[in-house]
């Protein structure tokens, strides 16, 4: 249960950084910008895990945070020119 709480608090603000960072306004609310985070966390999470592997026992990976900002930013200039 706590694993899926820090989830949604960390892609929160991974989704908050993205936002951030690419210009523009986007008109989302908590909700969506958690969705953007958790799902740019899951998709960078899995990309740097497959160039970079944390040593045994470890927290946290810097590459899969860089890598969880990088997959929201994608998929946020995706979610503005879909939308």
């Amino acid at each position: 249960m706590l694993h899926i709480i820090w989830s949604i608090v960390v892609g929160f603000v991974v989704g908050l950084i993205a936002r951030a960072i690419v210009p523009g306004a986007q008109h989302m609310g908590f909700f969506a910008t958690a969705i953007l985070g958790i799902l740019g966390s899951v998709a960078g999470g899995l990309l740097a895990r497959l160039i970079s592997r944390p040593k045994e026992g470890s927290t946290f990976h810097p590459a899969g945070f860089l890598m969880s900002l990088v997959g929201a930013i994608v998929l946020l200039v995706i979610w503005i020119h879909v939308r």
